[in-house]
């Protein structure tokens, strides 16, 4: 059996499990003399820092040194683009933002360090709402456009018209690793560092400006994170920068790792966003028309709040066609934490109001939403709102005829209809809805990956590329790829640490493009060794190169067969070289913002799911019953790995869609900063019942053995819960029209079945409910 395709267990489960398995903060003990930092905090949303005096905190027994300004030799800034991120600010733009830093022999004497330091500030406004940054025009960036046909035209003719806002609340990473770094001076004179980044390459630039060094100066290294959906894809670089700055200045050894209330309080999340839609539909329920604004939350810094918005405005499809559009978008500058990357960057938001719509139009028209969501989705020959034509579109509606057999969707409907005729003060709800998700970095020039794989005299084979492991299993996935490409054993494959001294210029391991870039470049290099390694192999079988195979660490031709070991010696002195350099760049990819037309993804991922919800009356508390999933992961690399991506993207957005609420106060304090106040999905909200299933002959062409990318899609599928929860909402009343707010919390369940009770629903001559 081909070790692609077979279901393995992640290569570290094991050390998981039983601690084994080293993380940044672990490595403490290899570092005498280590220095740990804590920050002075600002107790102000905006200010104006007047004067500081750090003098007092060197009183503080233990403390060593502090970090201010002065002591950056080059840029203290850890903005990745529009350097918009002081290190050591002198205005405040966010409450408890480090304006400087304590340096101490253990943490606590730097905690205590800290109280001392004397800062004088003046409190300025703070706008802490989109709508207020609205009122006041403060905006990082916008407007930005997508455009096609006539929306306006399209609403002044149509038969039902929609309109309306929605407001989508962001998400806490919640990691269970925290922010950390670790940074020393290496014997040379370099910084070196260990960081839990997505992206060491961009952590080493910040570095690298911090302290006006040539990159081949810097060296990051990450072993591996605890956890990061996009939470660690730029905002590491910050608590890296200040390791590298304080083991610069004092020549020891400086580790940052932030507690969990300070890394909720000082890291962004995932976007809040405020949509407001009017759309336009015909009398059976074909969407005619949609004006969008789309307003993001940005927080104080730019970050990558632009690319977040522009995917945000390119899933405002989902997996219908708009045929005519016009869609414009805003980054709102506000005084909390610079929201940034988490999973699905910006297309669960777009999503998320398009099938709001959608919900809205077949209430209106007295339709099944299912119908309605079947009769607007893609077909073969149709194009995005952005140029880019729908590869495999039949693909939407294979998925969804196929997963409602599967799941025996319109049996249970009925199934769920009698019981609620029978359950005054309990409802349950059941919805199917789809994703048709982009592949690839809407940033072209990140769309490439490399590779160095080494063999040794005995046949065992070092695998480095410039993906980090987060725990998704990107380096189970690689080390088969390397094995079957190889044709070797897999335990004689070893993945080595990320490091920007083996792959230099690395892309973000991000956009649910880790295999496709990082596998296809070690296929490369492969491709490259076996090459040299087949007339070797074909001197010593007496054959033909192109008749050589090599397979589970053999090489054979007919009969004849030696071992890879014996054939790497031999090349070995045949002084055949046995490194190889791979490198893959994505293809037939590019995107004009100025037009808004281009193809900025090489593919697209697509899966659907049904889910079963019960809501109690009385709390309003929902319960999942029932989830099943069919997820279109091409020809999967590792079975095992992708259901557990499946099932934990699924589960990830039923924690935003249901229960996680970020919550500040009036002074721009986080409100919900810890596990006690910021609730997470946990068993009770697990599915009674959850079903991952493969679509079946799905390869990709073009893609590393046919597969594709399974790690933001499957988020996506919890919004059939929310549509779940809505079905069984409407139940308790007659309402045409049934708002359900973000997150859908017990609290605003429940208010949502009192509208419904208390509203009158007019009567409205159905429109055919007939599946088209």
């Amino acid at each position: 059996m081909s070790i692609i395709g077979k279901a393995l267990p992640h290569e570290s489960a094991q050390g998981h499990v039983t601690g084994e398995a080293l993380y940044t903060d672990d490595l403490c003990g290899r570092f005498p003399n280590l220095l740990h930092a804590w920050p002075v905090m600002s107790p102000h949303a905006h200010a104006r820092l007047e004067e500081i005096d750090v003098t007092p905190a060197l009183d503080e027994p233990g403390v060593v040194a502090t970090l201010t300004e002065s002591d950056a030799p080059g840029e203290a800034d850890s903005g990745p683009n529009r350097h918009d991120e002081p290190l050591f600010p002198k205005e405040v733009l966010h409450h408890l933002q480090p304006v400087a830093w304590v340096l101490g022999e253990t943490l606590e004497a730097a905690r205590l360090g800290a109280g001392r330091v004397r800062a004088h500030y003046s409190e300025l406004p703070a706008i802490l709402t989109i709508e207020d940054a609205i009122a006041a025009e403060s905006f990082h960036s916008g407007p930005f456009r997508l455009k096609r046909g006539d929306a306006s035209a399209a609403l002044n003719t149509s038969s039902v018209n929609i309109e309306g806002e929605l407001f989508i609340n962001g998400q806490e990473h919640f990691y269970l690793e925290t922010q950390s770094a670790i940074a020393w001076l290496d014997e040379s004179g370099g910084i070196r560092a260990h960081s839990s980044t997505q992206h060491p390459s961009e952590t080493q630039e910040i570095i690298a400006r911090a302290l006006a060094l040539p990159k081949s100066r810097v060296t990051v290294d990450c072993l591996r994170m605890g956890g990061a959906f996009g939470g660690k894809e730029t905002q590491a670089n910050a608590w890296a920068a200040i390791a590298a700055l304080g083991a610069w200045k004092t020549k020891r050894p400086v580790r940052v790792r932030l507690p969990r209330a300070l890394d909720m309080a000082l890291t962004g999340k995932r976007h809040p966003m405020l949509m407001r839609f009017a759309a336009a539909f015909d009398n059976s329920g074909l969407l005619q028309g949609l004006q969008l604004h789309v307003y993001s939350d940005g927080g104080w810094s730019l970050d990558l709040s632009e690319p977040v918005l522009w995917r945000s405005m390119f899933h405002a499809d989902n997996a219908y066609l708009l045929r005519a559009a016009d869609i414009t978008g805003y980054v709102c500058k506000t005084h909390k934490t610079s929201q940034t990357a988490f999973r699905g960057f910006g297309g669960p938001q777009g999503m998320l109001v398009i099938e709001e719509i959608l919900d809205r139009a077949a209430r209106k028209l007295m339709l099944p939403p299912e119908v309605v969501r079947e009769r607007n989705f893609y077909r073969e020959g149709d194009t995005t709102h952005y140029g880019q034509p729908v590869k495999d579109a039949s693909r939407i509606a294979r998925i969804w005829k196929e997963l409602k057999a599967s799941s025996s969707f319109d049996a249970r409907r009925a199934a769920v209809d009698r019981f609620n005729a029978g359950h005054p003060h309990e409802k349950r709800g059941i919805a199917i809805t789809t994703v048709k998700f982009g592949i690839s970095f809407t940033a072209t020039f990140f769309n490439q990956g490399g590779a160095l794989v080494m063999i040794y005299r005995d046949g065992s084979v070092q695998v480095n590329h410039g993906g980090t492991e987060m725990g998704q299993g990107l380096f189970t996935k690689i080390r088969q790829i390397a094995a079957a490409s190889l044709g070797v054993p897999l335990e004689t494959v070893r993945m080595m640490p990320t490091s920007t001294e083996k792959i230099p210029n690395t892309s973000a391991t991000a956009a649910s493009a880790g295999t496709d870039l990082n596998g296809a470049a070690v296929v490369d290099a492969c491709a490259q060794l076996q090459a040299r390694l087949r007339p070797v192999a074909a001197e010593l079988l007496n054959c033909t190169p192109e008749n050589v195979r090599f397979e589970e660490g053999a090489v054979s031709s007919g009969g004849q067969k030696i071992s890879f070991a014996r054939l790497i010696d031999a090349a070995y002195r045949k002084r055949v070289a046995l490194f190889a350099q791979g490198f893959y760049s994505t293809p037939e990819i590019h995107y004009d913002p100025q037009t808004g037309q281009g193809r900025p993804f090489y593919y697209f991922a697509y899966c659907a799911a049904v889910t079963e919800v019960e809501v109690d009356g009385f709390t309003g508390d929902a319960r999942v019953l029932r989830v099943d999933i069919l997820q279109d992961a091409g020809d999967s690399v590792s079975p095992l790995i992708d259901q557990g991506q499946m099932e934990g993207g699924y589960v990830q957005g039923l924690g935003w869609l249901t229960i996680e609420e970020l919550l500040w106060d009036g002074r721009g304090r986080l409100a919900t900063g810890g596990a006690s106040t910021y609730k997470l999905p946990a068993w009770s909200e697990l599915p009674e019942q959850f079903h991952v299933n493969f679509l079946t002959r799905a390869a990709e062409p073009g893609v590393v053995f046919g597969s594709k990318a399974v790690g933001e899609p499957p988020l996506m599928l919890a919004i059939s819960a929310r549509e779940a929860i809505r079905d069984a909402v409407a139940a308790f009343g007659s309402s045409e029209e049934v708002r359900l707010e973000i997150p859908a919390t017990p609290e605003r369940i429940y208010w949502a079945i009192q509208r419904v009770r208390k509203a009158p629903r007019s009567v409205v001559e159905p429109v055919g409910a007939s599946q088209e």
